[in-house]
């Protein structure tokens, strides 16, 4: 006899996962309208004092109250962002852990080190972008040199006696250092430190050349008379420094910008996600928050949706994947 093949249960069985599908995706409805009922943390993976610890500090205010609850800034520093990556991606997938990131944990990290504490592209679920902005390239006010025409001739007398100091190893400021050296051919030191603050201090003291990193860190050293600014690293002018070029107009095509933005662990509900993510372009579009940041010398802020901040981090990646290796710069 014929075992009995009832001809409807494929219909049946797709009506019942809509069935289980409806009441979990209605109960992630629910969930993010009572989202928040306790404080967010936000990470940022670097000592405090640095470009993204301000701008987070800026963000963090507005975003606590249009969420209604606090958002508490924590900062762990060290491995070029990696250490504060981690704890995000160790976290409960609740969206109560925030990670601010920046080009290293999540584009250029994954290139430089052998054994990463996690996956950058599965571990993490893109929230909104913050800034997209650049880097100044300024010099200790000794070095003789006011030009990028200089500072490249400066270079190639001397190689290799040029120092510049980075946030630390495979951090935009690094690989900036690197990106110019290759496409000039010059040869300068890379001194790495912990994090951005400590960097620019050290090179506004004077035991080091050079700084290519955020403006907005270095304004009072600036002011102070103790750095001098060269160059930008953007293909347009800085508003804030109309009198200073950009390396483009030495080197043709030179450009690098500095990626800033907030991603959560993988797994944390869609509808989590796309309440945080209103919540940013909210504040993110504030004038006041711009005006702000302008102020503070910070990169003007910019929200986006999760999809495009997600389109924007793997072309990040190519790029920066590319100069890593062109500088044979080894996994550590």
């Amino acid at each position: 006899m014929k075992a009995f093949r009832d001809r409807h249960a494929p219909t049946r069985r797709m009506t019942l996962l809509a069935g289980l599908a409806a009441p979990a995706l209605l109960g992630g409805e629910a969930a993010a309208q009572a989202f928040p009922t306790r404080s967010l943390r936000m990470i940022v993976p670097f000592v405090p004092g640095g470009g993204a610890d301000t701008t987070a500090r800026f963000v963090a205010e507005p975003l606590g109250v249009e969420l209604g609850q606090s958002v508490v800034i924590e900062n762990r520093g060290g491995a070029g962002g990696t250490i504060g990556a981690a704890a995000v991606a160790q976290a409960p997938a609740d969206g109560y852990t925030l990670l601010y990131g920046t080009p290293g944990p999540l584009i250029t990290n994954p290139f430089l080190m052998a054994n990463m504490p996690y996956d950058a592209q599965r571990d993490f679920a893109p929230v909104s972008l913050l800034t997209r902005g650049a880097y100044l390239l300024a010099v200790h006010k000794d070095v003789p040199v006011r030009t990028m025409s200089d500072l490249l001739a400066l270079a190639r007398a001397r190689p290799g006696e040029l120092t510049y100091a980075s946030a630390g190893i495979g951090a935009g400021s690094h690989l900036s250092g690197e990106l110019l050296s290759m496409e000039t051919g010059i040869r300068m030191t890379h001194v790495p430190y912990r994090g951005t603050a400590q960097a620019v201090a050290d090179v506004a003291a004077g035991r080091v050349s050079i700084s290519i990193d955020t403006y907005g860190v270095m304004i009072p050293m600036i002011q102070a008379g103790n750095l001098r600014p060269i160059a930008v690293t953007s293909l347009q002018r800085f508003p804030e420094l109309p009198d200073v070029p950009t390396i483009a107009e030495t080197i043709p095509g030179f450009e690098v910008g500095v990626v800033n933005y907030v991603c959560v662990r993988s797994g944390t509900p869609i509808p989590i996600i796309r309440r945080l993510n209103e919540a940013f372009v909210k504040v993110l579009g504030s004038p006041v928050l711009a005006a702000r940041m302008r102020e503070a010398g910070s990169s003007p802020p910019l929200s986006s949706t999760p999809e495009e901040l997600g389109d924007i981090l793997r072309a990040e990646s190519a790029k920066w994947g590319a100069v890593i290796r062109r500088a044979n710069i080894q996994p550590g």
